[in-house]
Order: structure tokens, then sequence, then C-alpha cells
């Protein structure tokens, strides 16, 4: 395993926060730039958006901005601004998200919709959609509401494929590539753009950091599936085993069915159906025995490589060295 210099592997695994050291202040700057924008002068709509602030938890997203743009040389007074926008769209699906799945944790806290409702929520998450394009468009040039405004529309449309396929137990694994890359990928992949363009690198670089970006959201969001039937809630701080309850078929479960034996595989299709809290507990065995968890962790690890692969056209760097130790952390963590 590659390290940022001085920092295992394995500390990763804990927390992201000594990785992100080469970015500190900016990351700080991009804070502070999140809570003065969202500021309101109304107590209750404060309050929301103060809630909302323990959603950040790793701030990925912001930090690719600014490691992407570091490791291409510079990091400018907009990478701050766009760091911020990033993570305001970013909470935003959280929200959203928390209303289709009717969560009540996410980071060891009530979710919105379980503490104020789903009006209230759905109307958070649009107030940090608004502020977020409001935000980027301060920016003197416009390239920047351009590639974030297609990359959102993409994630909504992944969302909504997603939505539409729930209870669909016949969904082939090319589909499901296709709904994580909208909804989850598309968001890592225009941050690290950003850092890229907005640092001045050419369209080679900036097209290798995208790549860079999709693959590592592609492996961030199988292994966020994978944790959603064996994590465990006081570890990843959210509610777990939504998707079978609302019978979404992710990777390892589109696996088993494709490729156990009929047996099993009619079991599997039995428990999906029932789509009950016990139903996670149940199709662990099945999962593990048919290898599809296996088959799950080597998809995330094929993408991780494709990742790293993809920082081969940048010089060595401590920015650099913390986007490869990024991508291999996802295929480590435990939340």
């Amino acid at each position: 395993m590659s390290k940022h210099p001085g920092l295992q592997v394995e500390e990763s695994r804990r927390t992201l926060g000594p990785l992100f050291a080469p970015i500190q202040a900016e990351l700080a700057e991009a804070e502070l730039i999140f809570q003065h924008e969202l500021r309101s002068r109304f107590p209750f709509v404060q309050a929301l958006v103060e809630h909302c602030g323990d959603y950040q938890g790793k701030r990925l997203r912001p930090a690719l901005v600014l490691l992407a743009a570091k490791a291409c040389g510079r990091i400018t007074g907009d990478h701050p601004v766009l760091a911020a926008v990033v993570e305001m769209i970013h909470t935003a699906t959280l929200v959203h998200d928390d209303i289709l799945d009717e969560s009540i944790v996410r980071r060891h806290a009530a979710t919105v919709n379980a503490e104020w409702g789903n009006e209230t929520a759905v109307l958070l998450g649009d107030y940090m959609f608004t502020h977020a394009f409001h935000l980027a468009a301060s920016l003197d040039s416009t390239q920047a509401c351009r590639w974030i405004g297609a990359a959102t529309n993409k994630l909504c449309e992944g969302e909504m494929q997603q939505v539409h396929h729930r209870g669909n137990l016949d969904l082939d694994e090319a589909s499901y590539f296709a709904i994580i890359e909208g909804k989850t990928a598309e968001l890592t992949a225009v941050s690290c753009r950003l850092g890229a363009h907005y640092a001045g690198a050419d369209d080679e670089v900036c097209e290798a950091l995208d790549r860079y970006g999709r693959c590592l959201g592609i492996a961030f969001q199988i292994a966020d599936d994978v944790l959603d039937i064996w994590g465990e809630e006081r570890t990843t701080g959210k509610s777990l085993g939504t998707d079978l309850e609302k019978q979404k078929l992710t990777i390892p479960i589109i696996r088993l069915l494709e490729s156990g034996d009929p047996k099993t595989v009619d079991l599997a299709r039995r428990l999906l159906n029932e789509a009950q809290a016990e139903s996670r507990k149940r199709l662990r065995p099945l999962l593990e025995e048919s290898g599809a968890l296996d088959y799950s962790w080597e998809k995330a690890r094929w993408y991780v490589k494709q990742a790293i692969d993809a920082l081969d056209v940048l010089p060595p760097s401590d920015s650099k060295a913390v986007l490869v130790v990024l991508a291999e952390y996802v295929v480590l963590r435990t939340s």
C-alpha cells in the first residue's frame, strides 16, 4: 500500500483528518464559507442548517477539490468556494436521501426528516441546492456552474433510476453501475475536475482527474452498499439495511441472484420480497457462501486501481500521495 509520508494507511481507516494536512487551512476556509453562505436570519432555519453541519462527516468532496488543485500545482481563491459548493450539494442529497430511505439516524444523530418531518427536509435540501448554485455563480467564470449543473442533473437521474428500479429483482449489473455512476460518482468526478481546471491544468490532466474521481466514487458506493448489509450502525453512525427494506438491489445481491444455485436464489428472492428487517441477517450467509461478497470487494478494488492509475499524469507530491491513499481507504473503511 502507498501512503502519505509519515501516515500509515491503517490510520486512515479510523479518520481521514490527518490525510488532509496539506489542505487544512483551505478546508477550514471552505467550512467558513459553507456556514456563512447558508446562514439565515430565521432561528428555525439556522437551527436546521447547524444540525446538518454534523452531516459533513468525512468532507471527502471538498477535500477532493482542494487536493486535486494542489496536486496540479496551486490552490487559488476560487477553490475554497468550489469546495463549499460541492459540500452543499452533497449535504442536500443526504437530506433528500434520508427522506427516500425513511432513515432515522445519520452521523449518530436524528435525520432532519425524523426530527422535523419530510416537508421540512425537502425544503432544507432545496435551500442548500439553491445556495450552492448562487455561490458558484459568484465566481468570475461560468464554467463551474455549467459543470456542477450537468453533474447535478446526472445525480438526480441516477437517484430517479434507483427509485424506478425498486423491487426489480432482475436488475442487471450494467444498470446498477449506471445508477451509481450518476448518483455518487458524478459529484466526486466533478469535484476533481473543478480542482484541476481552476488550478490551470490542461485538458488531459482534467480528464484524468475526472476519471480518478469517477472511479473513486464508484468504488466508494460499492463499499457503501456492502456496509449497508454487513456494517454496524454504531460504527457507521447511520441507519443500515435500508437498501434491502426498500428493495433496492446492490452489487452483492445482484451477483447472488445472477450466479447462485437455484435453491439459494429462490430463498434470496423470497427474503427480498418480504423486505423485513431480519432479511438482512438471513441474507448474509447466502451472500458469503455464494462468493457475492468477495466479488463485490473485487469490483471495488478494480475501480480503486483504475483511480490510482489515472493519477499517473501528475508529478510526485504530497497531495498526489494523499489522493492515492484516499482511493485505498475506500476498500478498507468500516463507516
